[in-house]
């Protein structure tokens, strides 16, 4: 994994990006309880202070004590006491201060070094969480836990599998050769997933990753596709290839019961990038708990070479419980229905592109991102910030001249695109939906860039 560090710069981005409410309160309150709360009865007997900081991202930072210096420190306290906490800010944004299984909630402070105090009785033991309500804040890292006696639930989150694909599996170009017999082979997975930190989700998938594998074969090859169904599988499922000319794209020949499997045998008729899912009903089901990926049908003597090709699939999620819920999330079909996703994702899991498995390259080095979108409900607006695509093959098409200098392109639920680019300055770069409510609901991730600096494209500072 590269230098960290060269994250910083992006957690800074996603805050000032999602960071735009008013200021609703005062910039110092040097008393109370919080927002429409009453303080309880007696003096403190346990105190914190917390200072906000911008560098390195969003955090608190507490101050004295057992906590200094500590980044979103654990608080540790027993049932019954009386707990105080200072807020100071410390970078000159607005912040708060939540606790909202006390019941208290800060007012927002906006000038460096204003104060504010939270007073609360600890309740039943447990571990709970403390954060900015501003919004943005919480995603960008301004979120710590409370314990309460010996409770360590905040300490010991819920876990999964590690369902997500990384960036860079997928197979080699094929580059020049002549039509083959291509055999491929797919399993219908299902598995507790790790969906975000403390938040699994029952994910249906194509090989126990999210998107399922990444299918590269060339014009003109016959391909036989067995698809599998594991034999702990508690439903049906099947697949359909947007590459198929045939019934159902290959979904009305491999429904597939637990423990079975069938076969089918298509033609790769036509170049281009392809999404394929699941086409068992309830379809949209099915394809929101994991189940869509790309296959790429290369034209005669392939593309054109690249230093890194990147594999990125979109999806949204549709859980009973809100966004950031900790536990095991239940699927919501009337939110499918209504079309309100708790979730959106790339690459199944909120981090996975960021915290898990970065885009890395060097400057100068020359990129393609196959982009799909599973959805299977929002079309993207896809968007590499601080980049332009020098090339786009629109709607995924191989054989039309691509378009060029393009900053966003959109791309369907059910669709695809191929985009290029050259990587000029050193940097931390993030990719998006440009619809950018959903960085708030997990969408994000990051292409991280190492070398020399290249002031004649971009630095610091007036012009020479």
């Amino acid at each position: 994994m590269r230098d960290l560090q060269k994250r910083k710069p992006l957690l800074l981005a996603i805050a000032a990006l999602v960071a735009l409410a008013p200021l609703l309160f005062a910039a110092c309150n040097d008393g109370g309880a919080g927002v429409g709360n009453t303080p309880p009865a007696g003096e403190p007997n346990v105190s914190f202070t917390l200072r906000t900081t911008s560098d390195g991202g969003f955090a608190f930072v507490g101050v004295g004590g057992d906590i200094d210096g500590q980044r979103n420190p654990m608080l540790q306290v027993e049932a019954g006491d009386i707990v105080e906490v200072v807020l100071e800010n410390g970078d000159g944004v607005e912040h708060d201060l939540s606790f909202p299984d006390f019941g208290v909630t800060s007012p927002r402070v906006a000038q460096r070094d204003a104060k504010t105090t939270l007073k609360f009785e600890a309740g039943e033991e447990g571990g709970f969480k403390y954060f900015c309500t501003v919004p943005g804040h919480r995603q960008a890292g301004m979120e710590g836990d409370i314990v309460v006696g010996e409770g360590g639930a905040a300490s010991e989150p819920t876990t999964g599998a590690d369902i997500v694909r990384e960036p860079t599996d997928l197979p080699a170009p094929i580059g020049d050769r002549g039509p083959q017999t291509v055999q491929i082979e797919l399993e219908a997975v299902e598995v507790e997933g790790q969906l975000a930190e403390g938040t699994t989700y029952t994910y249906w998938t194509f090989g126990g990753k999210v998107p399922g594998p990444f299918l590269r074969v060339r014009d003109g090859d016959t391909v036989e596709l067995t698809l599998a169904n594991a034999p702990d599988s508690l439903n049906t499922h099947s697949i359909d290839l947007h590459a198929v000319n045939g019934p159902g794209g290959g979904a009305a020949v491999t429904s597939v019961t637990p423990g079975e499997e069938k076969t089918f045998t298509f033609k790769a008729l036509n170049p281009g990038l392809y999404v394929y899912h699941c086409a068992t009903p309830s379809v949209p089901h099915h394809i929101s708990s994991g189940m869509y990926g790309l296959i790429l049908v290369e034209p005669e003597g392939g593309l054109p070479p690249v230093d890194h090709e990147f594999y990125v699939a979109q999806g949204e999620l549709y859980t009973l419980g809100d966004f950031g819920d900790q536990g095991l999330q239940e699927f919501d079909h009337e939110k499918l229905l209504d079309e309100a996703p708790e979730y959106f994702v790339v690459n199944g899991a909120v981090g996975s592109l960021t915290d898990q498995y970065p885009l890395e390259v060097d400057v100068g080095d020359s990129v393609r991102i196959y982009y799909g979108v599973g959805g299977p409900n929002f079309t993207s607006s896809f968007h590499v910030i601080g980049e332009i695509f020098d090339r786009v093959y629109n709607q995924a098409s191989l054989t039309t001249p691509p378009m060029t200098d393009v900053q966003t392109t959109t791309v369907a639920p059910g669709g695809a695109t191929a985009v290029e680019f050259t990587v000029d300055v050193p940097g931390t770069y993030i990719l998006v939906d440009h619809a950018l409510a959903r960085l708030e609901r997990g969408l994000a991730g990051y292409l991280i860039a190492e070398g020399p600096d290249n002031p004649d494209a971009f630095h610091e500072g007036h012009a020479d």
